[in-house]
């Protein structure tokens, strides 16, 4: 029985959530496999866009991979949304909405979502526009799914877009006080 490695890694924003690519327009592109060392065959578990920030999970182990990609296992992300939301929207977030997914409707399932106070993170290099422009608030979004872009499209769906999304948590594996870039090993 082959041995399998397991990291969790803070991509930072600017990344694409892969190792490297054939495709010969992406010589610009930042790549997971810059930030560490890792063992040949190492993936990545699921995906955040280039845009976001966050806990990924990496492995060698495909079988875990999957389990993880497709259990019920809960997600959350923290995303800065432009404007104050209210507890009407954080309810419509909660119910499951209808999201646009690859020019169909799809209906998001019900989640876990609140209103939260600023978090603590690491400083990111995103450029994001300040309290001049209007006030911003932050929400707590917790998922059992990932659709392309999802968390953004929910918040937008609700009239208040994200301006920055973290995902801090997978299952039991959290961000903690890791800073962007930053790889460890793990034992799942």
């Amino acid at each position: 029985m082959p041995v399998h490695s397991h990291f969790k890694i803070y991509k930072p924003y600017g990344y694409v959530s892969q190792f490297m690519t054939n495709d010969r327009h992406a010589k610009n592109k930042k790549f997971l496999g810059t930030l560490g060392d890792f063992p040949a065959g190492t993936m990545a578990i699921g995906r955040l866009d280039e845009t976001s920030e966050g806990l990924l999970l990496l492995t060698t182990d495909g079988a875990y991979s999957y389990h993880v990609n497709n259990s019920n296992i809960e997600k959350e992300y923290y995303a800065q949304v432009d404007g104050l939301i209210t507890a009407n929207e954080i309810q419509l977030l909660a119910k499951g909405l209808s999201i646009s997914i690859n020019g169909s409707l799809y209906q998001t399932k019900p989640c876990k979502a609140r209103i939260i106070t600023t978090p603590l993170l690491p400083p990111t290099r995103q450029k994001i526009r300040d309290d001049r422009h209007g006030p911003t608030s932050w929400v707590s979004i917790t998922v059992t799914e990932g659709k392309f872009r999802q968390i953004r499209k929910m918040t937008a769906a609700v009239g208040f877009p994200t301006l920055r999304l973290v995902r801090v948590r997978i299952d039991n594996f959290t961000i903690e006080a890791m800073q962007p870039g930053d790889a460890f090993a793990i034992n799942p």
